[in-house]
């Protein structure tokens, strides 16, 4: 049996849900045969932490004692926005030599900060894709996933998403059924793809202030499959198409076509996860009219077809 260690950082303001969403997956995978992961958790001085939520947490020992491990976790919160510059000099030095390297949420604030980031591609909390960039410009930030792996590292977005982070590294370690196991035991109830999106179109989206756009906007939502140009919904909302387009982008934060993009998209993925509908009818009850459009955009969007994505995400029941 090979075991992998795995070393979990541990600070003050650190969020919990970064801690133990990770950790239960791995200790659950530990549970079956041949599948072996060792658990550490440190903090610089081995001192216990206070998490962001006020919970205590006793670390196994200090940074300085622990062995290079397989897979070096970094997570999250409130402690990450004014890090301990010990910390970062620790993370600098020996963040090189694990095997891989995660971060959850925040932690990729962190690592950054350490210069474990440079010239990679990676995520983080919504709240944050844009500090990350600004201040770390040789980071590639891509603000929409919910997990990114770029070679040995990886990075997550916020709190859950560690859970479905850990739960692929699982997968890529001892397979689809391991990972798949551990992810019932939890009760996640889709393992979700790392592409994903972090929210939801709706929320991706801001509300609109007017009346008539925001009236467009849940239109949009509960006919996928209307008419949707730009022509047609200026219409329902009594604006010129130039003035409507202007508007809506100005108080969504979305033009009208990444708007309806992504509420098609969410409608499609729905559908293949939740009904035994054929895909010739999903893309046509999604707005695509075609299964050739709609595999078109889910391989741009999530990087799988629907037929694949189906296979993968279907609830276990249907």
């Amino acid at each position: 049996m090979k075991q992998r260690s795995v070393l979990v950082v541990l600070f003050d303001g650190v969020q919990s849900l970064d801690v133990s969403g990770p950790v239960e997956v791995f200790a659950g995978a530990s549970r079956f045969p041949g599948v072996s992961y060792v658990l550490r958790t440190a903090s610089l001085d081995g001192a216990p932490v206070r998490c962001s939520s006020g919970l205590g947490l006793v670390p196994d020992g200090t940074l300085a004692d622990a062995a290079p491990p397989d897979l070096l976790l970094v997570p999250g919160g409130s402690g990450t926005r004014t890090p301990d510059p010990a910390l970062v000099d620790w993370l600098r030095v020996h963040a090189p030599s694990a095997r891989r390297l995660v971060s959850v949420c925040t932690g990729a604030l962190l690592l950054a900060a350490a210069g474990q980031l440079d010239g990679h591609r990676v995520t983080t909390h919504w709240s944050v894709c844009e500090r990350l960039a600004r201040d770390h410009p040789a980071v590639r930030v891509d603000p929409d996933p919910i997990f990114v792996r770029d070679g040995r590292l990886a990075t997550s977005a916020g709190v859950t998403a560690g859970i479905d982070l850990a739960l692929a590294l699982v997968e890529e370690d001892h397979g689809r059924e391991v990972a798949l196991s551990v992810a019932r035991h939890l009760v996640v109830f889709l393992r979700r793809p790392g592409n994903q999106a972090q929210f939801s179109a709706q929320l991706t989206a801001q509300t609109a202030v007017r009346e008539p756009l925001r009236d467009v906007q849940h239109w949009v939502t509960e006919h996928p499959d209307a008419d949707l140009s730009v022509e047609a919904l200026a219409a329902r909302a009594r604006l010129s198409p130039r003035h409507f387009a202007r508007a809506f982008q100005a108080e969504t934060g979305l033009t009208p076509g990444r708007y309806v993009e992504r509420v098609r998209l969410e409608q499609a993925r729905r559908l293949l996860e939740d009904t035994t509908g054929d895909v010739a009818g999903i893309s046509r009850a999604s707005g695509y009219g075609t299964p050739e459009a709609m595999r078109r955009a889910f391989v741009r969007a999530l990087g799988t077809a629907p037929a694949e994505y189906r296979r993968r995400f279907r609830a276990p029941s249907l």
